[in-house]
């Protein structure tokens, strides 16, 4: 247990609490308690959010502990680490001395290392007779040691957390696809008004932040459930005996001789474009202008709506277009007419672009129509939308591909 007096910090240094936290917590460090330096250093890495320190001050603390000359860390082997600014900064990937320094009392403030400083305010040791560390002055790393259990507990939540917030995310993804699926089949089956269904999908959708949390997505998860079930409801009570019966000539008839608007729009977008503005083979020029993997890339969100699962071929994308176009409230005409005016392939890409933007656009069709007409006139291209958004998910030039 490290004993002695409360030390105050050196020249102009206001004594803090977190200094002085600091002094208290390592004084309470359990007899013979020991901890491997590098396992204490991952665990804090998975509980940094919890703990308030940043992505930089792990990097100072890495830098400290690596002058630490053990594996363990353990008060026998004393717990205080001397190097100079320069050799810190150094080992912290060049990291300039004012950045350092302010990481440095970031980890003082919450309470993973305790500055010892010297009469002069340098970093020093003075050595034994025999050549041991008697006196030495920098910083102590026996916050670390104290805390070392309650920083596992914390990192074992975050993990816990995290796996939670896959399962919601995961959960809220197969609601969203069934809503948006079961609003076409309510569309193309049901007669009727369902412009609010549609509204209220749409709310919810632009209600998802961009990085959502566990609290934000456990009631919104119970809100989309809700319309699921309202829809699936409304399904069931329209859903007749004798329409699940029929031979399948009779079922295929059917489905020749109607019109829906939902997967089969992608084959109408291409067959009504006019005889000047029809292309031999659409997916081959798609590629030519940005290849499938440059879509993706931009709109990782579209990824979530293929007929079988990831999208993997430009049709998949287009009936995910289709799907998504239902999920926010876009009517088939202005589809179709950006479809017309863009090509399909081009006119799915920009629905992939406005699903990804979906939470700060108000009204997804009259955005779509909007960009239509500017396609119209050639004051629309697809390129600049696609960079915007590669650069948006951490992509640059390099990330087209």
């Amino acid at each position: 247990m490290e004993s002695g007096s409360v030390t105050t910090p050196f020249g102009r240094r206001s004594m803090t609490f977190a200094m002085l936290a600091g002094q208290f917590i390592s004084r309470e460090i359990e007899p013979g308690k020991s901890v491997e330096k590098w396992k204490l250093f991952r665990s804090l890495c998975a509980a940094k959010r919890h703990l308030g320190i940043s992505d930089r001050a792990l990097a100072v603390l890495n830098a400290l502990l690596s002058f630490y000359p053990e594996n363990t860390l353990s008060e026998e082997t004393g717990l205080i680490v001397f190097p100079s600014n320069l050799q810190l900064s150094l080992r912290a990937h060049g990291m300039a001395e004012a950045t350092l320094r302010r990481h440095l009392a970031a980890l003082v403030d919450a309470g993973l290392v305790a500055r010892k400083d010297s009469p002069n305010g340098k970093r020093y040791a003075r050595k034994t007779r025999d050549g041991a560390i008697g006196t030495a002055f920098g910083f102590s790393l026996a916050p670390l040691l104290a805390r070392s259990t309650e920083i596992e507990q914390l990192a074992a939540k975050a993990e816990a957390d995290r796996l939670e917030l896959q399962r919601l995310r995961e959960r809220l993804t197969l609601c969203r696809r069934d809503i948006a699926k079961l609003i076409d089949v309510l569309l193309e089956e049901v007669p009727g008004d369902w412009t609010s269904i549609q509204e209220d999908f749409g709310s919810l959708v632009q209600a998802i932040p961009r990085t959502p949390d566990i609290a934000d997505l456990t009631p919104l998860i119970v809100a989309f459930e809700t319309l699921r079930e309202q829809v699936a409801n409304q399904l069931q009570k329209d859903i007749k005996p004798h329409e699940m019966s029929g031979n399948p000539d009779q079922t295929e008839r059917h489905k020749q001789e109607s019109k829906p608007e939902s997967i089969i729009e992608l084959e109408q977008c291409s067959l009504n474009e006019p005889p000047e503005r029809r292309v031999p083979d659409p997916v081959s020029e798609a590629k030519k202008r940005f290849p499938l993997g440059t879509v993706l890339k931009a709109c990782p969100e579209i990824v979530n709506y293929g007929p079988d699962g990831p999208v993997r071929s430009w049709r998949d994308l287009m009936v995910a277009a289709v799907t998504v176009r239902s999920m926010l409230g876009v009517y088939p005409s202005a589809y179709q007419e950006a479809c017309e005016v863009m090509g399909p392939q081009d006119a799915a890409a920009v629905m992939a672009c406005i699903l990804e933007r979906a939470g700060h656009i108000n009204s997804a069709g009259g955005y779509l129509r909007d960009l239509t007409a500017k396609a119209r006139v050639g004051k629309f291209s697809l390129g600049p939308m696609l960079m915007a958004l590669l650069r948006a998910n951490g992509f640059g030039v390099g990330g087209v591909s």
